[in-house]
């Protein structure tokens, strides 16, 4: 059974921490050279594969005495704040574009820039940290990836009127504040278990 606590939870978290991250801004360039349609079969079909690896990590995590895997997973998650808080402007990276339109060209471009650029990114760690924490990978795993579809969608379809209107900078800074929450609860279960 899925919990609409946990999968809005981790969409939440997730959304907010991947919408300033380069994945919108390689959607964003692909999109406007390709059929929408196609460029996200790629993406999402990359986006799965990852959230299935991070929440087989963090379903490893659960093994951990109960203690200890609330201490690394608050670690973790201040780990995450403080990146997402101290982070430069990442560079727009050059994406190789396929030479036709066809299907398997384009939504292969699209799976394997997303699936060498977010191989151990910041979302994916949080994915891994939050099935850990809540031990429900189900429902991780739904929110993880529509948290992630909806990036993308977003990156492909309209990532530059999104961000005329909301500021980059006060998206970071609420995924930053909801992982120091995170991360601060984690630790005092930690401390107070």
């Amino acid at each position: 059974m899925i919990s609409l606590s946990v999968t809005a939870l981790v969409f939440g978290v997730v959304f907010l921490a991947e919408l300033p991250d380069k994945t919108a801004l390689a959607g964003l360039m692909l999109g406007t050279r390709y059929r929408a349609s196609y460029v996200f079969a790629g993406v999402a079909a990359a986006f799965a594969v990852h959230v299935a690896l991070a929440v087989a990590a963090g379903s490893v995590l659960t093994l951990l005495p109960h203690r200890l895997l609330q201490a690394v997973v608050g670690v973790l998650f201040l780990g995450g704040a403080a990146v997402l808080l101290f982070k430069k402007g990442d560079d727009e990276e050059e994406v190789r574009t396929p030479v036709d339109q066809s299907f398997w060209k384009v939504s292969g471009a699209g799976f394997m820039l997303i699936l060498v650029a977010e191989f151990g990114d910041l979302t994916q760690i949080m994915t891994a940290n939050l099935a850990a924490r809540y031990d429900d990978p189900l429902s991780v795993a739904v929110g993880a990836v529509l948290a992630l579809w909806a990036v993308a969608a977003i990156g492909i379809l309209g990532g530059r009127t999104l961000m005329k209107y909301v500021p980059l900078r006060l998206i970071t800074r609420v995924a930053a504040i909801l992982m120091l929450v995170l991360g601060a609860f984690s630790l005092y279960e930690a401390v107070a278990a």
